[in-house]
């Protein structure tokens, strides 16, 4: 239990017994990433449920589901979200974009894509229905399934930090591989069960890692984890994005 309890200890705000943070302790505890995201799934879904059962407003309810996953993890991804957009926005030399992720001052873009991102989640989901949910919610696996593979099989940009902590204290073959079958999983069951509009979540998430994998090493030469972060929150904004779109292009056509 003792990497379960890391992994929810670093990533998300579930109260935890304290442990050991022992590298023995860490070589596991990326396995059980995903989990967390089975977590804010059932949240998001008991939200959707009781909000539809208390006849609230869509908007109130979209908020609220914007709100869960920031909450639950303390709003960690969030923060390296902020702090990419800082590096990125700066177009400075790559040595310079690494500072800007470890300077702990909010710029401007930081607080403007914050904005942005906000208001583009709660539109997003304003327009997600009962039937799109086991096309989106998933997605709170598959992000953090990509997200820990590559932690484990990607070069990190710095050879210190929280993530090569965990990358590098990791069993590789053992965390890739149970990530790997997560992933698997929780893709087969968005697609068996989402139809069209979970065909659309998955290759939308599969094009973010792949603008990940690129733009890391392009302007970082490898990922840290406020990379790590940025990616897991573009991912859970166009999962639910293709959903939606899946679903009303498919309605027109």
């Amino acid at each position: 239990m003792t990497p379960l309890i890391i992994a929810f200890a670093m990533y998300s705000r579930i109260p935890m017994p304290r442990v050991d943070w022992s590298e023995k302790n860490m070589r596991y505890a990326m396995c059980f990433f995903p989990v967390i995201g089975i977590v804010i799934a059932a949240a998001e879904y008991l939200c959707f449920f009781l909000c539809g059962k208390l006849a609230l407003g869509t908007m109130f309810r979209s908020i609220l589901l914007v709100l869960i996953p920031i909450l639950i993890t303390g709003g960690i991804h969030m923060d390296g979200f902020m702090d990419t957009m800082d590096a990125l926005s700066s177009h400075a030399e790559r040595e310079r974009k690494l500072e800007i992720l470890k300077d702990s001052h909010t710029g401007a873009f930081a607080i403007l894509g914050c904005c942005v991102y906000l208001l583009a989640a709660a539109a997003v989901w304003s327009e997600v229905t009962e039937d799109m949910l086991l096309a989106i919610l998933p997605g709170f696996v598959i992000s953090r399934a990509l997200s820990g593979i590559a932690v484990v099989s990607w070069k990190s940009a710095r050879k210190n930090g929280l993530l090569y902590t965990f990358a590098d204290g990791a069993h590789k073959i053992v965390v890739r591989t149970v990530l790997a079958v997560c992933l698997a999983a929780a893709a087969v069951f968005t697609i068996g069960m989402g139809g069209s509009a979970g065909a659309a979540a998955v290759a939308a998430a599969a094009l973010v890692f792949l603008y990940y994998r690129l733009m890391s090493l392009h302007q970082f030469g490898g990922i840290t984890g406020d990379l790590a972060g940025y990616f897991l929150q573009l991912c859970e904004l166009a999962i639910p994005l293709a959903a939606v779109f899946a679903v009303r292009i498919g309605g027109v056509l």
